[in-house]
């Protein structure tokens, strides 16, 4: 079994080469959940459900959040009476936010809440919420504390920041099935996501490092330069005092990773690391390298 840790862009990239390479079954994702949001009432997790949409095959993989082909009819309307419908929510990606609160105001936890989703939908990979404790990401702009998706989708990330926070600190615990799916892989792959938001909220919370400890370990960076892939990791790294670079990269994940690795193309030099093709721009590109991690992992072939 390979355990990924995920955020919602980078990571599923990785994991859907991956599905070429072994079942589904033996896939387990711990996803980052400092974005959720409670949203006209309710409940988003947007790397979440990247994750379960990926594996059911209907991710929108143009932009890589919300399901392909939907309609937004319900956004539309709400925009007129709900001042914060800011974030674009397709009409069948809403109705899994509604079944995930109805779920959580009934006392699920949201483990049991996305186990629930994926065994309703067929989802034979394991996908785990990284805690069951609320824990958001906030960012800091010239004083004013905001939620981090009112930074990177109401400001398109266009405003200066000067810091990022986790809210309640100290953050939660790991949950019992994330510390099993880390103990239990064969091997553990932090995927090129934002280190910041999507990576760093996991690694804090409590075990989970702990739970690294001894298991092999590969992270793959979502850098070639000073710049990300995709996304705002570039100015998250420096409010946060790291280089924006796989050597920045590097110094936050050294302490408990084996492999890191960096793509082909990347000018700086981070000593001891693998390189690869990591510019996933199709799914014979993700498959490609999907391949050359299962390689590295020892994880043989197997559908």
């Amino acid at each position: 079994m390979i355990t990924f840790l995920s955020g919602g862009t980078g990571t599923p990239k990785l994991i859907w080469g991956v599905r070429g390479h072994i079942r589904d079954d033996e896939i387990a994702v711990v996803v980052n959940t400092g974005e959720d949001i409670w949203i006209s009432g309710n409940h988003m997790s947007p790397d979440i459900d990247t994750v379960m949409y990926l594996f059911l095959g209907i991710l929108n993989t143009s932009t890589w959040w919300g399901i392909e082909d939907d309609t937004f009819t319900t956004h539309e309307m709400l925009k007129k009476f709900q001042p914060d419908e800011y974030i674009a929510i397709g009409d069948r990606d809403r109705a899994v936010q509604i079944a995930r609160g109805e779920l959580l105001r009934r006392g699920s936890t949201l483990t049991g809440a996305t186990m629930q989703l994926c065994l309703k939908s067929g989802i034979s990979a394991s996908v785990l919420p990284m805690a069951d404790t609320p824990v958001t990401t906030m960012v800091s702009a010239s004083g004013t504390i905001m939620h981090f998706q009112e930074y990177w989708v109401r400001n398109k990330g266009a405003v200066p920041i000067d810091g990022v926070m986790r809210i309640p600190n100290p953050p939660p615990q790991a949950t019992a099935e994330v510390i099993a799916a880390i103990k239990d892989a064969d091997a553990v792959v932090i995927g090129p996501s934002n280190p910041v938001t999507s990576i760093l909220p996991i690694l804090e919370c409590g075990g989970t490092k702990s739970a690294l400890a001894g298991k092999f370990v590969i992270a793959v960076s979502p850098f070639i330069g000073n710049v990300p892939f995709s996304g705002p990791a570039g100015a998250l790294m420096q409010a946060m005092g790291f280089e924006p670079s796989s050597r920045g990269t590097w110094e936050l994940y050294k302490d408990f990773i084996d492999v890191f690795v960096q793509d082909i193309r990347d000018p700086v030099d981070v000593t001891g690391s693998v390189r690869l093709d990591t510019m996933m721009t199709d799914r014979e590109k993700s498959h490609a390298l999907a391949g050359e991690i299962c390689r590295i992992a020892g994880v043989p072939a197997r559908m």
